[in-house]
């Protein structure tokens, strides 16, 4: 039996695994799917149809909206077979799962660096371009990434909504109360495979990499000058503007 699909987009039959007969008109990009790229042609004409009757922010699609949903009920419905982490949707599960298998399908053309994921990929090309596209309408300063951007947000509001359960201290961002959670359980999960140092955040274990490896990612584009770590170029970055270093 075949199913066929009429709508603006071409017609077709259903189609082999693997084929992606449905292109987007404005960049040509392919799916194999026809709501995936109904979902996909929203990116570029801003439509947002799905909207969360929680906190009112709006999605291209239904799937993202489903997952918004998740955020504030709390539900997890994906857990990781390997330390039972539990995730609102399968795509985040399967980047933490990366974590355990060491899998970075996404490469940086420019230096070769790999990542776990898309969003990581598109976050470290911004310290070769230097672009900043989220910026703050409080205090003018900008990020490379949203999620960053959004943590920062909370420093102005004073919104603090990770609590840890053994002493109710409270975190901006959930990665800085899984770190803390760490100074209780004593755990120290990333392990250096140079010199076997062990750190209880990711960003601890990549940060101390740069000192065997050399690596300096963060650019300073007026000078070219470029550091290891990006708290050092911020610094740097004031010797320009003179804005006067704590």
């Amino acid at each position: 039996m075949h199913i066929r699909c009429h709508t603006e987009h071409k017609t077709y039959e259903y189609q082999k695994y693997g084929e992606k007969p449905y292109k987007c008109k404005e960049c040509g990009k392919a799916f194999t799917y026809l709501t995936l790229v109904q979902s996909h042609e929203r990116t570029h004409t801003g439509e947002k149809p799905y909207e969360c009757k929680q906190c009112s922010k709006a999605f291209t699609c239904s799937s993202y909206l489903q997952v918004r949903e998740r955020i504030h009920t709390g539900e997890k419905p994906y857990g990781c077979k390997k330390c039972s982490k539990a995730f609102a949707s399968s795509s985040y599960l399967r980047i933490h799962e990366r974590t355990h298998t060491g899998e970075k399908p996404f490469k940086c053309k420019m230096c070769g660096k790999a990542f776990i994921s898309t969003i990581s990929l598109a976050t470290h090309g911004r310290t070769h371009t230097g672009g900043k596209p989220y910026e703050c309408k409080k205090c003018g300063k900008a990020f490379a990434s949203s999620s960053y951007f959004r943590i920062h947000g909370r420093i102005h509001t004073g919104e603090k909504p990770y609590e840890c359960k053994k002493c109710s201290k409270v975190f901006i961002c959930s990665c800085n109360l899984r770190v803390h959670e760490r100074s209780h359980t004593g755990e120290k999960p990333f392990e250096c495979k140079i010199c076997g140092k062990a750190f209880s955040c990711n960003s601890s274990l990549s940060r101390h990499e740069r000192i065997h490896t050399r690596e300096k990612p963060y650019e300073f584009k007026t000078c070219s000058r470029v550091f290891t770590f990006s708290s050092s170029l911020e610094k740097h970055e004031r010797t320009h503007t003179g804005e006067k270093t704590s």
